[in-house]
């Protein structure tokens, strides 16, 4: 597969649309399984409270690949990233209901490469705090 975005057709300064992305106590459990991160904080309301936190969170690790997906689904190619990378500054508190959290991502061709390569900074917020800091993705577009 190869990106479907081509690197003639991005400017720095294009937008990826917002997305939305819903977390729900059940995609913790899921990636828990995947990821062996079996930490209680993540499904746990007592053992977060013990902790101190807020509620039960959700994996940075997750919030990470959550916010991707907005780029992966823009080039229409997961394999067309080649880097990302975050600095976590929020936790993502997913409530245990049927709504469960609501993470926002935009994105924005920041820079332009060569090798069709360009650097899309991500802006992603939850509940309208910013969960990542310095999140930047490097995508090869067709």
């Amino acid at each position: 597969m190869t990106a479907t975005v081509g690197y003639d057709d991005v400017e720095v300064g294009t937008e990826l649309p917002e997305r939305l992305f819903p977390l729900r106590r059940v995609d913790l459990v899921r990636y828990a399984g995947a990821s062996g991160d079996f930490n209680p904080i993540h499904w746990s309301e007592r053992a977060a409270a013990d902790a101190g936190l807020p509620g039960v969170l959700a994996h940075g690790m997750l919030t990470m690949a959550t916010a991707t997906r907005l780029v992966t689904d823009w080039a229409g190619d997961p394999g067309a990233v080649l880097e990302v990378g975050v600095k976590f500054s929020a936790p993502v508190v997913v409530p245990d209901d049927d709504e469960g959290a609501s993470v926002s991502v935009r994105g924005v061709v920041e820079k332009k490469l060569d090798d069709n390569r360009v650097v899309v900074n991500l802006t992603t917020r939850c509940r309208g705090e910013k969960v990542l800091m310095a999140a930047r993705a490097t995508v090869r577009l067709s």
